[in-house]
């Protein structure tokens, strides 16, 4: 796909999701920002896809901080002048247990990644790309958004605000040319699967191979995967594409 010269924001961009979309969208010249809280891990993406301070921005950012999400949208446009793709992509997990055992910490940690950094992002993206009446953004969320699951009550609900912030914000953003959607994966090869394996049973193992049988393809999706509809998304080759939700899980949620 063509990015020749577009800008793209990618949050969690050290995960696997993340690292594929950057790959991606590199490959098609586009210039990209790598946000995420960890700072070397963005720089080892940085040096293993080879990119250059002319191509690539690298900004360690809590996004559970408002004053943080600032400073990377104005870091991008001091050093690109525009923003052309957003994905909106930083995201936690959390414990996985019953909900009368969820300490507000924990609440308050998992809301803070999950709803807040979202949030904070679209509010300082989209007064960017309306004033350039062009853009489009990407909203992660999950299969956990369309569905509960035992023991998940934070990723869960915290991936159901995503989608209603999607479809406000794509509401919102229309008439400016600005298309905003989300991807919502399902059990795909990343650290994250490997700690919700963890947290769910004793036996990791066990649990991964449970949820590879659940799935009607009868197996893990890959980051890359997930990453090419993304990078659909934020191609002019979805111009007529907002407010819609694409399911990238194998046939998982199949309601």
């Amino acid at each position: 796909m063509n990015f020749q010269d577009k800008v793209i924001i990618v949050t969690g961009a050290a995960g696997g999701i993340g690292k594929e979309v950057v790959k991606k969208v590199v490959s098609g010249g586009a210039k990209v920002v790598l946000v995420d809280l960890n700072k070397e891990a963005i720089e080892s993406v940085q040096s293993e896809l080879q990119l250059t301070q002319d191509n690539s921005l690298v900004v360690q950012t809590d996004v559970s901080n408002e004053e943080n999400v600032k400073n990377y949208v104005e870091q991008t446009i001091a050093k690109f002048g525009r923003i052309d793709g957003f994905v909106n992509n930083a995201g936690v997990e959390g414990p996985a247990k019953p909900i009368e055992e969820i300490t507000e910490k924990e609440f308050d940690f998992v809301y803070g990644i999950n709803v807040k950094g979202v949030l904070f992002g679209l509010k300082h993206v989209l007064p960017v790309m309306k004033q350039q009446n062009a853009g489009s953004i990407v909203n992660t969320s999950s299969v956990a958004g369309l569905t509960g699951a035992p023991s998940m009550v934070l990723y869960n609900s915290s991936k159901h605000a995503v989608m209603g912030i999607n479809k406000v914000a794509a509401l919102e953003a229309a008439a400016y040319n600005v298309r905003v959607n989300t991807v919502n994966p399902g059990v795909i090869n990343t650290q994250m699967m490997r700690n919700i394996e963890a947290n769910v049973s004793e036996d990791a193992e066990a649990a991964k191979h449970a949820y590879n049988d659940a799935v009607p393809m009868k197996r893990y999706g890959e980051p890359e995967e997930v990453a090419n509809v993304i990078a659909f998304l934020l191609s002019d080759e979805s111009s007529y594409v907002t407010s819609s939700s694409y399911t990238i899980d194998g046939g998982l949620f199949n309601v």
